[in-house]
């Protein structure tokens, strides 16, 4: 983070988002997600029956199955997918979904990339964040909303 609150990313995917941040351990969609009701159904995974919807998701990698990318564009497509994604590895699987999401759906998902210190800091975020990713493959800003609620 620097001085003005501002951390800075690498775009994968632009769009503007804000959101509470729901820190997860990496999850597959296919098998994982319930694209309708918008919910993790992994039943070993800690986040299980918390929803992606409206939330900035904050997870290293994904894991599993390439068909996740399908079940991530239905969510965003349905609306119960996260707002914003804040990864720390690049991740074809995610960013083919909030890609094909973009173009087949025309909802866009802000998908960045932060190197390890940003990204420790926003696991452990328990505020609302803002997501500004302008153009893909450039900088992004992510700003901490101080003493917001949503």
């Amino acid at each position: 983070m620097d001085q003005s609150g501002w951390s800075h990313a690498s775009t994968l995917a632009a769009g503007h988002a804000r959101g509470a941040v729901l820190a997860l351990e990496p999850l597959s969609f296919w098998g994982g997600y319930d694209a309708a009701l918008g919910k993790i159904v992994e039943k070993s995974h800690p986040c299980h029956g918390r929803s992606l919807a409206g939330k900035i998701m904050v997870m290293p990698r994904a894991k599993g199955s390439s068909s996740s990318s399908s079940v991530l564009a239905e969510a965003i497509r349905n609306g119960t997918g996260p707002s914003g994604i804040v990864l720390r590895e690049r991740d074809l699987i995610i960013s083919i979904g909030v890609i094909v999401a973009n173009e087949l759906y025309g909802v866009s998902v802000p998908l960045v990339v932060v190197d390890d210190g940003v990204f420790d800091t926003l696991y452990r975020c328990t505020q609302p964040i803002q997501i500004d990713a302008p153009h893909e493959g450039g900088e992004a800003r992510i700003e901490i909303m101080s003493g917001t609620t949503l």
